[in-house]
């Protein structure tokens, strides 16, 4: 409860400290108005400035005097006169900027991305399992528009409006992706949003899809947190005030992934039942060409009562006993090494990025006849790694390793391998070609009816207008 007021506090610190707000469109453009008119009363001034002091070096120069007290005026008359110069091309630049039209000062930023993956897969859409079909798909998985523009100048805004293809009807659904406010100047370097946004944990969970140097988001992150991470709620990032650069976020929300439902507690929510996390992360030079980023982060909800899935097979699986999650845990680290280069970063480089997370759930057990029965918990690991070659300016090639161990039955494991190989023909288009291999063991054969699976995609990405993140490649 203290960490909330303290949120709210330096919230509401942030929004009376900035002065006066425009309450609307009207109070906008009178300020712009009244702006304008004094900057013009500033340049009425500065001119009649300008003339006195050409009339005054004219007048401190005489018609006819001698060598020598010619020579002691030079001095002081050039100085005079470069000044007169300085501010004359100060005042000119103030009158250009005062006249330059700008039709679109109140028009938000707007671009669109739009993604299509053409894929094969010998499993049939149960036994990957996946809400696509098996065999030959096309899939138009996200067209986002993005908008995106200052409120005023202590914060700005952004929103994603995504739409993605149904399996089953192929219509598309639209749905808020990401809405969020983003303050600009925040005291002690602070940094809050909120809104609708992905949570800053571990590396990839917060990349959109098309962003991502492969394909398909890691298993473990589509397994440990729903894929990306977003949330309804607030985050606080703080850039801690030291010479090496060390950056300190935390959050709460009502939900934390983007297949998960907001976590609703019954009829009432109590602060347990919010999600809680946190990342820490800095940045190492260890040499002029290769440097080093590692993070920890952490997600902690106390009370998941209707979160996910509430009917959980596995402790033990026998005779219809169910358990619900009731407490939802989440630890993970990164890193990514890359090597480029200096003088050559834009055609070679070397990336190698991995994240290992633990996700250890608690669970309330009922029997078949609905029963309280001793609960338990489920601690389960997983981790990708890959590696990415840039090896021509619109080149590169790698590989990724996936792993993970079931969130609900630690003892049912899957392992990927992806090769893939991406072409970027522009800033603004790219095409990628990948293969992947996906295999069970044993349990996750037998408990979920999973098969291995060969699987062919071809990824094509454009972008049209503005777009903040752009290619990442992290």
């Amino acid at each position: 409860m203290k960490f909330m007021i303290t949120l709210i506090t330096v919230f509401m610190l942030s929004l009376f400290s900035t002065g006066v707000f425009a309450d609307s469109l009207e109070d906008r453009l009178k300020a712009l108005e009244e702006n304008q008119r004094r900057q013009e009363q500033t340049i009425d001034e500065q001119r009649k400035l300008i003339e006195e002091l050409k009339t005054q070096v004219k007048e401190g120069q005489p018609a006819a005097a001698p060598a020598g007290a010619a020579a002691e005026q030079t001095a002081p008359a050039g100085e005079m006169q470069q000044q007169v110069e300085e501010l004359k091309e100060k005042v000119d630049k103030v009158v250009e900027n005062q006249t330059r039209t700008q039709p679109g000062i109140f028009n938000p930023a707007i671009g669109v991305v739009g993604e299509t993956i053409f894929s094969y897969h010998s499993a049939k859409k149960s036994e990957i399992p996946s809400d696509r079909p098996g065999g030959y798909d096309v899939n138009q998985r996200s067209v986002e528009l993005n908008i995106a523009a200052a409120v005023d100048p202590f914060a700005k805004a952004y929103a994603v409006i995504n739409g993605s293809a149904d399996s089953a009807t192929g219509e598309v659904n639209l749905g808020v992706e990401e809405a969020a406010l983003q303050t600009t100047s925040l005291p002690w370097n602070l940094e809050l949003k909120a809104g609708r946004f992905f949570g800053e944990f571990g590396r990839l969970a917060y990349i959109h899809d098309h962003e991502l140097p492969f394909v398909n988001r890691p298993l473990v992150l589509d397994q440990y947190i729903g894929g990306e991470s977003r949330t309804d709620g607030a985050q606080l990032n703080w850039l801690l005030p030291v010479d090496h650069y060390v950056s300190l976020t935390t959050g709460l929300g009502v939900q934390f992934g983007g297949d998960n439902p907001p976590n609703n507690v019954g009829e009432f929510r109590n602060f347990s039942g919010l999600n809680f996390w946190s990342r820490l992360s800095t940045y190492f030079d260890l040499t002029p060409d290769i440097s080093l980023e590692p993070g920890i982060s952490g997600l902690w909800n106390p009370h998941t009562t209707a979160q996910w899935d509430p009917s959980v097979q596995g402790l033990p699986v026998s005779n219809g006993n169910t358990f619900t999650e009731r407490e939802r845990r989440l630890v993970g680290a990164d890193l990514m090494l890359s090597y480029k280069p200096l003088r050559n970063n834009q055609f070679q480089s070397l990336t190698w990025g991995t994240e290992v997370l633990y996700s250890d759930n608690r669970y309330d057990g009922t029997d078949g006849a609905g029963n309280a029965i001793p609960g338990g918990s489920v601690g389960s690991l997983g981790l990708y790694s890959y590696l990415t070659y840039k090896f021509h300016r619109q080149w590169s090639a790698g590989f990724l390793f996936d792993f993970v161990e079931d969130a609900v039955n630690k003892n049912a494991k899957t392992f990927a391998y992806s090769p893939y190989i991406t072409w970027v023909t522009s800033h603004w288009n790219q095409i990628r070609l990948q293969y992947t291999y996906t295999d069970h063991n044993a349990e996750s054969t037998a408990a979920f009816g999973l098969r291995p699976d060969h699987a062919v995609f071809i990824q094509w990405a454009w972008i049209i207008g503005a777009h903040s993140h752009g290619w990442q490649q992290r």
